[in-house]
């Protein structure tokens, strides 16, 4: 599944002063977890995608590490269609009907399938638009390189569950349009992945079956059935 990839703060109450403390401190920060204007832009951005039945883009994919000292980049494709998907990214295909999961490795005719875990952890394109409503606290970044803020609005949200594998995921939203233009994952391993939408089509043809690994299309692939 496409890993499209929170923080906790706890302070120990210690004297009757640091429990004042604790509190103001608490306060402020429930302030920020609902930033009015970084949910105004969020509640826009989603709402456009609502309107859609179905989209196509295209995207860039790019997987960074300094620690690692990598940096590779890849064209991909998705098709989306209410919450299932199927998805592109250089040799690898995913479908996801929303039931079942098939990941096809091309080079290697190989086919796994899963069942769909909703509770995975993971973030499916699909939840991209929505996933912020739920289990993240939000508010606008102030140190945002890689987007001009002047023509978009930089959104990190940070997930309330400490055991994910990312402790943040940086949303770019068009200002005008209200477009997702891309979005970071930030993983604990210090690894990013980035999504930047270089083509974005809504309301194509999407049919139920496009969603479905079809077999008879590959008859030497090898079946590995983890379900």
């Amino acid at each position: 599944m496409v890993k499209i990839y929170p923080i906790k703060i706890s302070m120990r109450k210690l004297f009757f002063f640091s429990i004042i403390a604790f509190f103001l401190a608490n306060q402020c920060l429930l302030a920020q977890a609902k930033d009015p204007k970084a949910e105004s832009s969020l509640n826009a951005m989603s709402e456009r995608y609502k309107t859609f039945k179905s989209f196509q883009a295209d995207f860039t994919y790019t997987i960074e590490s300094a620690q690692e000292k990598i940096r590779d980049v890849q064209e991909g494709s998705i098709m989306v269609k209410g919450e299932k998907f199927k998805l592109k990214i250089g040799e690898q295909e995913i479908y996801n009907n929303m039931n079942t999961v098939w990941t096809f490795l091309k080079g290697e005719n190989e086919v796994t399938i899963t069942d769909y875990d909703p509770d995975g952890g993971d973030i499916t394109p699909a939840e991209v638009y929505t996933m912020y409503k739920k289990g993240f606290k939000y508010l606008f970044a102030d140190d945002a390189p890689d987007a001009d803020t002047r023509l978009n609005d930089v959104i990190d949200l940070i997930p309330e569950d400490k055991n994910l594998n990312y402790f943040k995921v940086r949303l770019v939203i068009d200002k005008k349009t209200k477009d997702l233009k891309s979005w970071k994952i930030f993983e604990k391993n210090g690894r990013r992945f980035l999504y930047s939408i270089v083509k974005f089509v809504p309301n194509i043809t999407a049919k139920d079956t496009d969603f479905t690994f079809d077999k008879a299309k590959y008859p030497k692939v090898t079946v590995i059935d983890l379900r």
